[in-house]
């Protein structure tokens, strides 16, 4: 499995916990939306997309079998959303 592309959508928000929102390209041939960039007490993290059920709870719509592979998806994502956010500041200048 090759992350071909990774997109990072910033949330310009400062009050939330949710600071961006990725999509993920697969093998050049899959695409993950929705995956969300939260702020965590020590450091960010990934919560991949999600919905709702009858009963209240969420469950990942699609998610890593493994943790070898969620570290990846968390790696890549991350330092990609780390570059968008340094790009950001550097146009606010």
């Amino acid at each position: 499995m090759n992350i071909t592309e990774t997109r990072i959508r910033l949330v310009k928000s400062d009050e939330g916990k949710l600071k961006g929102v990725a999509s993920i390209t697969i093998d050049d041939c899959f695409v993950i939306h929705d995956v969300k960039i939260i702020e965590g007490a020590d450091d960010y993290f990934i919560a991949m997309p999600s919905k709702k059920t009858p009963t209240g709870e969420f469950k990942d719509i699609v998610h890593p079998l493994n943790t070898e592979t969620r570290e990846k998806l968390r790696e890549i994502v991350l330092a990609e959303f780390h570059k968008a956010r340094k790009q950001a500041e550097q146009q606010a200048q």
